[in-house]
């Protein structure tokens, strides 16, 4: 701080403390009720200013985001709070937001997924069948033209198109195989090729 500054924060601290004491003066028949306004506010303010200081933690914890490092060839994906990691990987160039899932052999995609990355719903044959934890569902089988994730890009990739309800497409063993390490540690999935 240069010595200017010191003396406008000098000034704006007199200026203050003469306010405060103006209020107190003028108000003496009610002293507690203005301390008590007066630390409400107070702890107010402060809430306020640890907001403010905390938000980039709080927005990563309660919205954490991929984070793609091209050049170690390396995916990181943060646990979400509901103890799941997802990814949003562009199908066809359409964002789509998968569930991590390594319990599930192969990719299946939701309807609207389906229909996002440019897949004709209405002409998909419903013959095959998977097992979930909910029990059987009919799939039906697909090809995706082109699906990446940050700089990997892969070609002609199967995938499954869910015949019932399904909250959130599955990124399952078929995809995640491709890559050379899978690593979950500290919180954080790591995929790198």
């Amino acid at each position: 701080m240069t010595s200017l500054d010191l003396g406008h924060l000098a000034y704006l601290l007199l200026l203050g403390a003469v306010l405060v004491f103006w209020v107190f003066v003028q108000n003496r028949d009610s002293l507690g009720k203005k301390a008590q306004a007066a630390a409400a506010w107070g702890l107010i303010f402060l809430g306020t200013v640890a907001a403010v200081g905390l938000w980039d933690d709080i927005r990563r914890t309660v919205l954490p985001q991929q984070a793609v490092i091209a050049e170690d060839g390396r995916i990181e994906l943060p646990r979400a709070p509901d103890g799941h990691y997802y990814v949003t990987l562009e199908l066809n160039g359409a964002p789509v937001r998968f569930v991590v899932d390594t319990g599930a052999s192969g990719i299946v995609l939701t309807r609207s997924d389906a229909a996002a990355a440019g897949i004709d719903l209405q002409g998909l044959a419903f013959f095959a069948q998977a097992m979930t934890a909910n029990g059987p569902v009919q799939t039906a089988p697909v090809r995706i033209d082109r699906m990446s994730l940050g700089p990997f890009t892969d070609r002609a990739v199967r995938a499954y198109v869910n015949g019932g309800e399904m909250e959130q497409s599955l990124l399952g063993m078929s995809y995640l195989q491709r890559f050379d390490r899978l690593e979950i540690s500290g919180g954080t999935l790591v995929l790198e090729r």
